[in-house]
Order: structure tokens, then C-alpha cells, then sequence
């Protein structure tokens, strides 16, 4: 299980400031499970730790890269699972690392279409089909 180890008392406000997620995304991913339920206050406010911060801006950087929701709830079931399911983490992060390295890939070869595309315009020779063509140039 997973002890948030930092001391200070963050407010949901500082959680999204120093992270970039909405409170309301904060509050989705407590109620999911992504994160361990969150200490509260006298007045019920929410009250994080430090740690609180890392953990939800590897959450965001995870589903900026594509990761779904599932996978970043069995990564957190495995990191709340202590030392002995670190080689499920690290297959689970190499597998999204092969993942994003496609995605990569993809996008250069996109960019690269786009450039020649461009510089068709930009040096006048682009092909400008009739109003009747299907084909799009």
C-alpha cells in the first residue's frame, strides 16, 4: 500500500496549480482509484501531501501520451502493491514507452508530409485541383 510520505498540507487549488489537472479531474481520479483516498480537514476540505503532486502529474504526463484510464489504474493497483510488483510496473511503463515511440514515429513521418506540403505552397507549384475533382491536394 501506498503511504503518502510528504508532510505539507496542500489545498485541491495548490494540487491543481502545481499539476495541471482540473480539481475536478483530481477529484475523478480519488473517486476511480487513481489516487488513495485524500485526507480531509475539520471543514471536510481535501488536504494532500507533496507526494500528492508527483504522482498526479505522472497521471497526466501517463494520459497525455495515450494511456487509458484501465492501464493507469492497474499501474496504480500496482504501485499500491508494493516492492514485489515492480516488474509488472516497469513491463507495464515499457510497453507504453514502445507505445509512444510509435506514436512518434507516426507523427514525424505526418510532419514531414506536412513540410513537403507547405513548401509546395510557399514555392507556388502546389497542384490546385478543379471544383469538380475529388482528389485533394
Amino acid at each position: 500500500m501506498v503511504v503518502e510520505t510528504g508532510t505539507e498540507q496542500l489545498s485541491i487549488r495548490d494540487v491543481s496549480a502545481a499539476s495541471g489537472l482540473s480539481a475536478h479531474t483530481l477529484r475523478y481520479y480519488e473517486r476511480i482509484g487513481l489516487m488513495t483516498p485524500v485526507a480531509r480537514n475539520a471543514s471536510g476540505h481535501r488536504r494532500y501531501t507533496d507526494f500528492t503532486i508527483e504522482w498526479v502529474i505522472l497521471l497526466r504526463h501517463l494520459r497525455s501520451t495515450g494511456m487509458s484510464i484501465a492501464e493507469m489504474l492497474r499501474f496504480a493497483e500496482l504501485v499500491r502493491g508494493g516492492p514485489e510488483t515492480v516488474p509488472d510496473r516497469l513491463d507495464l511503463l515499457k510497453q507504453h514507452r514502445t507505445e509512444i515511440l510509435e506514436q512518434i514515429e507516426s507523427l514525424q513521418s505526418t510532419l514531414k508530409v506536412l513540410d513537403q506540403k507547405i513548401g509546395a505552397y510557399e514555392r507556388g507549384d502546389a497542384i490546385t485541383p478543379q471544383k469538380n475533382e475529388v482528389e485533394h491536394t
